[in-house]
């Protein structure tokens, strides 16, 4: 159960920083070549790819949620199939005293 925590919190943190560093990227000119980019165009490709990055870092999480493997099948409760299967086969108050079948018929 740690495990599944541990990832979670992972890629919660991940997916709040990968965009923030991005957009950080290209206001401050980290990355080489946005210096010869206009203003308006920094701003689109830096929103364009933290948005992106955002949808990549879902992928993977749901990537890895998908190749998990369960370590065993869950199963149901034998105390409450044992009284699903008694209850079936106990017949019910209008079972018993309505044998009008639902024709109307009044006793």
């Amino acid at each position: 159960m740690s495990a599944v925590i541990t990832k979670f919190a992972v890629t919660s943190m991940v997916m709040w920083m990968a965009p923030v560093a991005i957009v950080y990227g290209f206001y401050y000119q980290i990355f080489p070549g946005v210096s010869k980019l206009s203003p308006s165009a920094q701003t689109m490709a830096s929103g364009f790819l933290a948005v992106i990055s955002v949808n990549l870092v879902i992928g993977f999480y749901i990537y890895m949620a998908m190749k998990e493997t369960p370590h065993q099948e869950p199963q149901p409760d034998p105390a409450f199939l044992a009284n699903a299967k008694a209850s079936i086969n106990q017949p019910t108050s209008s079972q018993v005293s309505d044998d009008s079948h639902g024709k109307g018929k009044v006793e």
